[in-house]
C-alpha cells in the first residue's frame, strides 16, 4: 500500500462533472447541499438515518477531511454544486486492503452513467496510485443498479448477510463484494479492449 498526501491526489473530470478530493471548506456546502434535507432514496440506498443535523454532518466530514488515513472525493457538477462522494477508508496497510463506498444525493445524478465513472476512476485510483491488493464494499439487495454497476467495472459476489435491513415492509439482503488486484487488471483489459473494438466499429471496420 503507498498511502499519498492528499494535496497529491489528482484531479478527474468528465462532461462537465470534477471528481476531487474534499476539503475542509467544503463542510457547509457539503452539508446544505446535501443534506438539508437528504434524499429519501439516498438513505434508502446507504441505509442510513433520514435526517442529521448541520453539527453532526459537519463535524463528521470536518474529522473526515483530516485523517490522513482515508479518502474522500467529491463529485462536483457543472453548475460547482456538490451531487455526491466517492470514499476509500477502512485502510489496513498489512493487508494492502480498503474499503470503498459511493454515493449520488440526488436523483437526478442516477442513472446517466456518471456513477459508473466515478467507480472506475475510484478503482483506478486504488490500485494504481495506492497500491492496494483489495478493495472490497457491501451493497443492499434492492439497488441492482449498483450492482450491475460495480460488476461491471470488475467487483465480485463473495458472501450475502440474508435480510439484515428493512426495506419499507420487507427486508433486504447485504451483498458482500471485493475486487482483487487480478480481478483490476483483467476488468482493465476488458475495458482496453472494448475501446479497441467501438473504435474500430467508428472506423468502419467490422
Amino acid at each position: 500500500m503507498n498511502l499519498i498526501p492528499k494535496e497529491s491526489v489528482p484531479v478527474w473530470r468528465r462532461d462537465g462533472y470534477t471528481l476531487r478530493m474534499a476539503r475542509p471548506e467544503d463542510a457547509e456546502s457539503y452539508y446544505a447541499q446535501n443534506f438539508n434535507p437528504l434524499d429519501p432514496e439516498a438513505a434508502r440506498l446507504t441505509g442510513c438515518r433520514a435526517d442529521f443535523s448541520r453539527e453532526e454532518v459537519v463535524s463528521f466530514f470536518t474529522v473526515c477531511t483530516g485523517d490522513p488515513e482515508r479518502y474522500d472525493l467529491l463529485l462536483i457538477d457543472p453548475a460547482g454544486r456538490i451531487v455526491g462522494e466517492s470514499v476509500l477508508n477502512e485502510m489496513n496497510p498489512e493487508l494492502g486492503s480498503a474499503n470503498f463506498r459511493i454515493c449520488l444525493f440526488h436523483p437526478g445524478e442516477r442513472g446517466k452513467g456518471i456513477g459508473s465513472w466515478v467507480i472506475r476512476t475510484t478503482r483506478d485510483f486504488a490500485f494504481e496510485t495506492l497500491r492496494l491488493r483489495r478493495l472490497e464494499l457491501d451493497v443492499f439487495s434492492f439497488n441492482p443498479r449498483a450492482i450491475r454497476a460495480y460488476e461491471a467495472a470488475g467487483f465480485v459476489r463473495e458472501g450475502v448477510l440474508r435480510q439484515v435491513i428493512r426495506d419499507g415492509d420487507g427486508y433486504g439482503d447485504d451483498i458482500l463484494m471485493a475486487m482483487l488486484e487480478e480481478d483490476w487488471k483483467r476488468a482493465k483489459e476488458r475495458e482496453r479492449q472494448h475501446k479497441l473494438s467501438a473504435g474500430r466499429f467508428v472506423g468502419g471496420e467490422r
